[in-house]
């Protein structure tokens, strides 16, 4: 199993959050985390990625210890993420934005960028063409001197995903990325998110509210209420779980499209 969390919970101010979650995902799947609206799922992504630390429980990438490391070291490690909300540095182009996720496996060292060393001039050659090849991958050569914060929505999450894979993940969380997309554009995102796992053998964790494309796209569903992962299985399953539906209820209409 690539990912894996062990009895993992977090609480804030005596609010339980998470509560011994058990959770794993295979290399090379596409795994959905569902659940009502505070169910804990953005949580689940800040303790993987170390955002926050949990009170108890351990997670492990590849085997290797994970749970307590800063965000910096988990993305060294094979992590890559999204956000709900698109988080683009607002005056970097489309290419400086992807770069930037290129930096974090830079080798060079400080001295050497200073000093414009070969073996930092060699790696600033190499940051470039994995970043003009990652949008190249999500379809955006021809946008890379642009501003970022000048693309269209849909284009400015492409612009996000490919960042991400520039860190070289092993494992890429998408946080809503379907969020704000028109129809067209979420069936671009699906075949998007099984390119990445096909032509790039990366492992998708996913928290999407769109249940249609949920259905669509994964291969394994966990579900998340009040912090408990209450089921999990193939999309057929957890479609006609009842416990699932259960939860669900009270949700909006687009939620309850199971």
């Amino acid at each position: 199993m690539l990912l894996q969390l062990k009895q993992v919970s977090l609480s804030f101010a005596g609010n339980t959050v998470l509560h011994d979650v058990d959770f794993g995902v295979d290399a090379g799947r596409i795994h959905s985390l569902i659940g009502p609206n505070g169910a804990g799922k953005t949580s689940m992504f800040n303790v993987i990625t170390g955002f926050y630390r949990p009170q108890q429980g351990d997670i492990t990438l590849d085997g290797e210890r994970i749970v307590k490391r800063k965000p910096h070291a988990v993305t060294r490690m094979g992590i890559a993420r999204t956000f709900q909300n698109v988080r683009l540095f607002r005056e970097m182009s489309v290419l400086e934005n992807v770069m930037a996720g290129q930096h974090c496996r830079s080798r060079a060292g400080a001295l050497a960028a200073i000093l414009r060393l070969p073996s930092q001039r060699a790696e600033e050659r190499q940051i470039l063409e994995t970043s003009l090849e990652c949008l190249d991958f999500v379809g955006l050569m021809g946008h890379q001197e642009r501003l970022a914060t000048n693309l269209a929505y849909g284009h400015q999450r492409r612009v996000e995903i490919a960042r991400a894979l520039a860190t070289e993940p092993k494992l890429l969380l998408l946080d809503e990325p379907a969020a704000g997309l028109n129809s067209g554009e979420k069936q671009a995102l699906i075949e998007l998110i099984r390119r990445i796992r096909d032509e790039r053998g990366v492992a998708v964790l996913l928290i999407e509210h769109d249940m249609s494309l949920v259905m669509n796209v994964s291969e394994r569903i966990s579900v998340l209420d009040h912090g408990t992962l209450i089921t999990e299985g193939d999309p057929h399953s957890v479609q006609n779980d009842p416990k699932v539906i259960e939860a669900y209820l009270g949700q909006d209409d687009e939620e309850l499209a199971l």
